[in-house]
């Protein structure tokens, strides 16, 4: 996994976190956390996937 998506998986995890915490204590910012939440998990899925593409590339040519 490139660095790049190790790093943004861990914000989506973080940022899931804060928005449980916000919502548990009864506030509405937890909708913030959750958008970037999916931000971040979109994020992680293409770094992932480029990466996957870039080594089936070098391997086939």
């Amino acid at each position: 996994m490139p660095r790049i998506a190790l790093c943004t998986l861990i914000v989506c995890l973080l940022a899931v976190a804060a928005a449980v915490v916000s919502f548990v204590k009864g506030s509405w910012l937890g909708i913030v956390w959750v958008l970037l939440a999916g931000l971040s998990s979109n994020m992680t899925w293409y770094y992932v996937r480029r990466e996957r593409m870039r080594q089936s590339r070098s391997v086939s040519g």
